[in-house]
């Protein structure tokens, strides 16, 4: 297996008393989709923001590209060449689809806002992920519809020719069809060689687009295998009880005696 383009290595993170992550190892490889599943309280909200430089770790090794990297915020995470497309999506409605992948990042000639290059641009992203369904970058993101609102955050994030993406929930909220178009657009992105992390409650999505499956229950990492060796019974159990058959942790830490 290639090595990991992103690495993280017992990692262990508090909050006061509250131990929310207990040495947690997880990898991301290069076109491959890692499905990163588990409850509510899981912990995989406080892994992301980790991983996005939101919070900073306890303990444990940050790696990118096989070597150790400091991280101090978001902004060393994103030079990297890792981005996050949080489930609110983060984008300005008022604003067009070209306005938006450059808000923050606008490319200016001289002393004014290039707009033919931010919109070529723009153009030549959607168009390298095989994008159909959006008829102008002009259009304003409060036309689009949700399939289309994800399909331009996922090209924003790539947009700054990225290594890794982590993709919060993607299909949450959206019909069949737009489901169907954001699941074609994750499988492209590996494809193209980018590490993708897919974080979802929807097992019928992991079981279809992912490589490998995390799954995490109560801070800890239950399992990391390939997604053939798992069936969808057994992410369930688990992502409810932290084992399944051979798999899982030895002992359940919510009934692990002092």
């Amino acid at each position: 297996m290639a090595q990991p383009l992103l690495e993280l290595r017992g990692v262990n993170k508090s909050f006061g008393v509250a131990h929310v992550l207990h040495d947690v190892d997880f990898a991301v490889y290069p076109g491959q989709v890692t499905a990163l599943v588990g409850d509510n309280g899981a912990g995989k909200s406080t892994l992301v923001k980790i991983i996005a430089g939101i919070y900073g770790r306890d303990t444990g090794d940050y790696l990118f590209d096989g070597q150790s990297v400091n991280v101090h915020g978001p902004r060393d995470v994103a030079a990297l060449g890792v981005e996050v497309v949080y489930q609110d999506l983060a984008l300005c409605e008022n604003l067009d689809i070209v306005e938006n992948m450059f808000l923050g990042r606008e490319e200016t000639k001289g002393i004014t806002l290039d707009e033919v290059a931010m919109e070529s641009r723009a153009r030549e992203t959607l168009a390298s992920l095989s994008v159909r369904t959006v008829k102008s970058v002009r259009q304003s993101v409060s036309s689009l519809s949700g399939g289309q609102r994800q399909t331009v955050a996922i090209a924003k994030a790539v947009l700054w020719n990225s290594k890794v993406v982590l993709l919060d929930e993607p299909t949450a909220a959206l019909g069949v069809a737009q489901t169907r178009q954001v699941l074609d657009l994750v499988r492209r992105l590996a494809d193209r060689g980018l590490g993708v992390v897919l974080i979802s409650h929807n097992m019928g999505d992991v079981m279809e687009v992912a490589d490998r499956v995390t799954a995490l229950y109560l801070g800890r990492v239950a399992a990391d295998v390939h997604v053939e060796e798992v069936t969808h019974g057994r992410i369930v159990e688990l992502i409810t009880a932290g084992r399944s058959g051979d798999l899982g942790i030895a002992e359940n830490p919510a009934t692990a005696t002092v």
